[in-house]
């Protein structure tokens, strides 16, 4: 067997690190869903301080780590009420992307849930004995 070498395993730390900080962020991210919050530029921006200010996360993972998630500087996002639109951008920064994915997610489930409901209205319920 062969022993993994230094790239493998800083890979393998990185891809730790960054399921931890998805689950954190999800875990925050869940917190406005249930409250039925939108997700706004500011909130984005909330959300991104207190994830990457988990002391958790930063107490499980190397302060070299930590800077990976950090947003570069040349990455300026609006920090208003505005509802969050990335248009057709792919390249979010790990906790942006974590937030509305967790927020898409929210939003399919919400609507398989509403459709569900419609059908099941929609359906004439028959009952046991047959009337």
């Amino acid at each position: 067997m062969q022993t993994p070498n230094e790239h493998d395993l800083a890979a393998l730390r990185y891809q730790s690190a960054a399921r931890d900080l998805e689950h954190i962020v999800r875990h925050i991210a869940q917190r406005y869903i249930v409250q039925q919050v939108p997700l706004t530029w500011r909130l984005l921006h909330a959300i991104e301080a207190e994830a990457l200010s988990d002391l958790g996360f930063a107490s499980r993972h190397d302060a070299m780590l930590l800077g990976l998630f950090q947003r570069p500087d040349g990455f300026a996002w609006p920090e208003t009420d505005e509802p969050v639109d990335f248009g057709r951008s792919n390249v979010l920064p790990a906790v942006f992307a974590f937030a509305v994915t967790a927020y898409e997610e929210a939003a399919r489930v919400a609507q398989a849930a509403s459709e569900r409901t419609r059908a099941n209205r929609g359906r004439r319920r028959s009952r046991a004995w047959g009337g």
